[in-house]
């Protein structure tokens, strides 16, 4: 953690809804004119979509069925840490670009499937932004979590992540039901041993709950709106958190224990804004105070 050069973690797993977050930090730090050095979980991945399919079949030939993105083999994650101790140091760091589309293509000027060249940061941020699967990550190698001064964890319940995952990837991406679910049950023993344990590491968890039937993701035909959902808000450390104020802001709000708040799917926004401004403030009072 650093006084200077906060750091922003935002982790979720693919298909939790973690670019939702970010363009709500996007929103505040434009507002608050505060100018953030954003990095992507994606550029540090190890390999690029076809190396990944390559190692994927190598990883099978072993024995392995379940080398997957989710898992500390298929990512860079010491070279992670160190882009979080070195900005909490000196406010500079190297980061890269992940291509997924031909969209990201034309503006990067990269292939789909492969990064872009390492480059170094834009001097002169306030803070840097995280966005990603690992960002609160501990292993026995890495720990990442260390040096996030404000860790998020989006955190959708299973069914609909998997609902969300699968319409995304194939509006998105043209994979099948199929494809997408035999990538879910690739990925379990990662999701269980690396991504559910960042969310015991994480300062606040925003988790969506369907409030209509999801029991069989594989054949929704429709992802839960905002209106049909409620969001569980979880604080691991409710001191200083004003609950009869948020109550009081978001309509037909309640809390369900002495650190979570439940509220309306729809009021996710507003409840973001209004936990997460204050937040950002005081890390950038505290930077200002330390330079």
């Amino acid at each position: 953690m650093s006084a200077k050069h906060p750091i922003i973690s935002v982790t979720g797993s693919s298909g939790a809804g973690t670019s939702t977050v970010k363009h709500t930090f996007e929103q505040i730090f434009r507002r608050e004119g505060i100018t953030a050095a954003m990095i992507e979980g994606d550029a540090f991945h190890r390999y690029n979509r076809a190396d990944m399919k390559a190692a994927m079949a190598e990883a099978a030939k072993a024995g392995n069925n379940n080398f997957s993105h989710f898992g500390p083999e298929a990512n860079l994650l010491e070279e992670l840490e160190t882009v979080f101790r070195t900005y909490g140091e000196t406010g500079k760091g190297k980061t890269r670009h992940y291509v997924h589309d031909d969209r990201e293509a034309e503006v990067l000027g990269s292939p789909p499937g492969t990064f872009t060249a390492w480059k170094d940061m834009a001097p002169g941020s306030d803070i840097l932004f995280y966005e990603g699967l690992h960002g609160a990550v501990v292993t026995d190698k890495v720990n990442v979590a260390k040096f996030a001064d404000l860790k998020i964890g989006v955190v959708p319940v299973i069914n609909l992540e998997w609902i969300q995952k699968i319409h995304r990837d194939r509006a998105a991406r043209g994979y099948s039901t199929e494809a997408v679910t035999d990538t879910i049950l690739r990925r379990m023993p990662d999701y269980i041993n690396y991504i559910c344990p960042q969310f015991a590491e994480t300062d606040i968890n925003f988790q969506r709950v369907p409030t209509v039937d999801t029991s069989n993701p594989f054949i929704a035909r429709w992802i839960p709106t905002p209106d049909e959902s409620m969001v569980v808000i979880r604080f691991r450390t409710p001191r200083g958190i004003d609950f009869p104020y948020l109550v009081s802001m978001i309509s037909n709000s309640f809390m369900s224990r002495a650190n979570s708040i439940v509220i309306p799917g729809n009021k996710l926004d507003l409840a973001m804004q209004l936990i997460l401004t204050p937040m950002i403030h005081r890390l950038i009072e505290t930077r200002r105070r330390a330079s």
